[in-house]
């Protein structure tokens, strides 16, 4: 189960992703509850996560392109750099009283971009640090590590939003940032073969498009996701503050995504020891939960209804998650991973800003608790519709070294010391 530990190159990965994440935490209940205190407005709300959402989905392709072609390793550094001069800047804003829906609109759409660079590159890193028989052990102990670090960043927000402000929260996200791009130095693996080509963007995006349609079963998920993603955005990163607001309470709400929490660490740790041959079938039936929250927030405001829905969410979410990287690492080859990750993410996130600058007037035309209703419908039909896949239910978990699977980089460990030195091999294209 700990096996990936032994690699220094992951364990640098592991713990910038789980500092990254413990400041993921904080900065939406921070970020929402800035906003709400300077507008009172739903609308605007919608709009500065909504803008944050739109420059990523509209960089994440070009992100891509980048984390294939240049060191990963400076990509997650340089990328956390930007970060955290970008929140800070919002927590200064916010902490000085200058703040204004403009200027955190607009730093926002920077930390979209910000984000767009680093996401491809941070999942595409990971098959890279681990040889290939560890490839689901290493994405569990990865995302076991970023959810515990969720449980202390949501609580710890909702208590500094309700103790001190929404701005320390913000400061707190930009500190994290950095101290992640510490970490991110000692993710030292070989460069992917793309780097060495002389294709040029276009040709680049191209390929990573063949990759990406290839598969049946990857397309028909993210396109689940497209409805399951925008639904999730608008009905709780928007509304969810909102009813938390008028039932129980700011400091509560953050209990509730910390419970959410919780529940992937419980998750991860059921992920870390299955082993079922159709892995994604699994997965894909879980996410049928992610309609709990929705109609909690809906029917049932209440702290004991929502910290269980949260808890029941957070389980079945993990599996997804495992299950998903796991099937890709397996079945995509690691020079063009980034780039099918990245139209992965860009399908997936495509409709998240349209559900967060829709959802107010929406709910302000029928009432928030019909559109959250309607937001858990969509969830359910989003998941039905992966499900009548054939390709989704028949998939199973390949042997890591079956011919015609691309292996990913193997570093060689390099003992105690933890040095940051690597050696790898070529991973074959696909047979």
């Amino acid at each position: 189960m700990l096996a990936p530990l032994r690699y220094s190159a992951f364990r640098y990965l592991a713990v910038g992703r789980l500092v990254n994440m413990l400041g993921n935490g904080v900065a939406p209940i921070a970020l929402a509850f800035a906003v709400l205190d300077l507008t009172g407005s739903v609308r605007d709300l919608g709009l500065v996560v909504g803008a944050r959402s739109l420059m990523t989905v509209l960089f994440v392709l070009f992100g891509g392109v980048v984390a294939d072609r240049v060191s990963r390793r400076l990509v997650l550094v340089g990328s956390n750099v930007l970060g955290a001069l970008t929140q800070a800047a919002v927590a200064a804003l916010v902490l000085t009283g200058t703040a204004t829906i403009p200027l955190l609109l607009a730093l926002s759409a920077a930390n979209g971009i910000v984000s767009a660079l680093s996401q491809p590159a941070s999942a595409a890193a990971t098959p890279q640090t681990v040889p290939p028989e560890l490839i689901q052990q290493a994405n569990a102990l990865i995302r076991l590590g970023i959810n515990a670090a969720m449980i202390g960043g949501a609580a710890l927000g909702g208590l500094l939003v309700a103790a001190v402000g929404p701005g320390w929260g913000l400061a707190m996200d930009a500190i994290t940032f950095a101290v992640a791009a510490l970490a991110f130095t000692g993710v030292r693996v070989a460069a992917s073969p793309a780097k060495s080509t002389n294709t040029g963007i276009v040709a680049d995006l191209r390929e990573g498009w063949t990759e990406f349609t290839a598969r049946t079963w990857v397309w028909v998920v993210v396109l689940g996701f497209m409805v399951l993603n925008a639904a999730l955005a608008g009905g709780v990163h928007v509304l969810g503050p909102v009813v938390a607001e008028d039932t129980i309470g700011r400091s509560a709400w953050g209990l509730v995504l910390a419970a959410e929490t919780a529940g992937m660490v419980v998750g991860g740790l059921i992920a870390l020891r299955l082993r079922v041959r159709r892995l994604l079938l699994l997965g894909v039936v879980c996410m049928l939960a992610e309609s709990f929250l929705l109609l909690g927030l809906a029917v049932a405001p209440t702290i004991v209804v929502l910290l269980s829905a949260g808890v029941a969410v957070g389980i079945a979410v993990e599996q997804f998650a495992v299950a998903w990287d796991t099937s890709i690492a397996q079945n995509v080859p690691a020079d063009r991973l980034a780039r099918v990750y990245s139209y992965d993410m860009l399908g997936s996130w495509v409709a998240i800003p349209l559900g967060q600058i829709a959802v107010g007037p929406v709910a302000a035309a029928i009432g928030t608790r019909d559109t959250l209703l309607i937001m858990a419908t969509l969830v359910v039909l989003a998941v039905l519709g992966m499900l009548a896949s054939r390709d989704v239910r028949r998939l199973e978990v390949a042997a890591p070294t079956r011919a015609g699977t691309a292996a990913p980089i193997t570093p060689v460990d390099t003992g105690p010391s933890g040095g940051p030195t690597t050696e790898s091999t070529e991973p074959a294209t696909r047979a």
